[in-house]
């Protein structure tokens, strides 16, 4: 799920036709000549058939999988890292897991919003998981908590039991499953790649322990993160950080999750708190008081 593990490279790409796009297409439509979409149409109905012999062909691979597993795992072979190419692979895969997973989903979802379709996509997957004792626990970003219908759904997964909360930032997304299996993209900065699912057992304990040690510096869903002994939120101290690091505000609002207006919106409350006019003075003031 985006809102949850499952589904979590949704999070990092946007699925749906942007609204300029939509716009064109609207003021574009109209009566269209036989001749030109006829063909058309019967391209769409090929590449529809065309997608539905993948589907085939990838369920006879699973099916191949499925019998020769035991014979391998009988040798003592097994592969310990696996290339899924693209977003339909890792979807795919995700979807497997969500159904195989016995004890436990720890998940880092870097992202605020999340659409509604992708929400009712995530719910089933979710709700069978939860119901069959899978323990989800969850870490999103801070910026999340400002959209109702994101935090509204993670509230309703709260109600089943699972567990989620929130950082400023996150350094990649990431789902390990029963402590057996994890994924990680094969780019952190483009989620439409793919992943690399990871067998390999220090691999996974590796993943594991930067979830737990993530975990635990988390602020808890049902708190409000708390402000340090400066006065700062967790997200004020760390965009302070990323722009004493030379982020511009740009790369600073992909960071955190949020907007670039926001993240100038934060920056104009964080100078006016230090009672100075530019950002140098606002980077020097920080610096004197400790804060970066």
């Amino acid at each position: 799920m985006c809102a949850g593990p499952w589904t979590s490279w949704r999070s990092c790409v946007c699925w749906t036709t942007t609204p300029t796009a939509r716009s064109r297409a609207s003021r574009s439509s109209g009566p269209l000549d036989p001749a030109a979409s006829l063909p058309f149409l019967l391209s769409r109905r090929e590449a529809e058939l065309a997608r539905q012999q993948r589907g085939l062909e990838v369920a006879r691979d699973a099916m191949s999988v499925l019998t020769t597993d035991r014979g391998r795992r009988a040798g003592g072979g097994f592969d310990v890292v696996k290339r899924l190419e693209g977003l339909d692979a890792v979807r795919e895969r995700l979807t497997e897991l969500a159904e195989l997973a016995r004890a436990e989903c720890l998940s880092l979802l870097p992202g605020g919003a999340q659409s509604p379709d992708t929400l009712e996509a995530s719910w089933p997957l979710d709700r069978r998981a939860l119901e069959r004792g899978v323990r989800l626990r969850s870490i999103y970003q801070d910026s999340f908590r400002n959209d109702p219908p994101t935090l509204r759904y993670v509230n309703r997964l709260g109600s089943l039991g699972a567990e989620s909360r929130t950082l400023p930032t996150l350094p990649l997304v990431m789902v390990v499953v029963d402590g057996e299996v994890a994924l990680v993209p094969l780019d952190p900065d483009d989620g439409r790649a793919g992943a690399l699912e990871l067998r390999s057992k220090g691999a996974v304990a590796v993943a594991r322990m930067l979830f737990e040690q993530l975990w635990v510096n988390a602020t808890p869903l049902c708190s409000a993160p708390a402000r340090d002994g400066n006065g700062l939120t967790p997200q004020e101290d760390e965009l302070l950080s990323l722009l004493a690091k030379g982020h511009t505000d740009a790369t600073a609002a992909r960071r955190l999750g949020v907007s670039l207006r926001t993240v100038r919106r934060m920056n104009a409350e964080l100078t006016a708190r230090m009672q100075v006019r530019s950002r140098f003075q606002a980077g020097a003031e920080a610096a004197r008081r400790g804060w970066v």
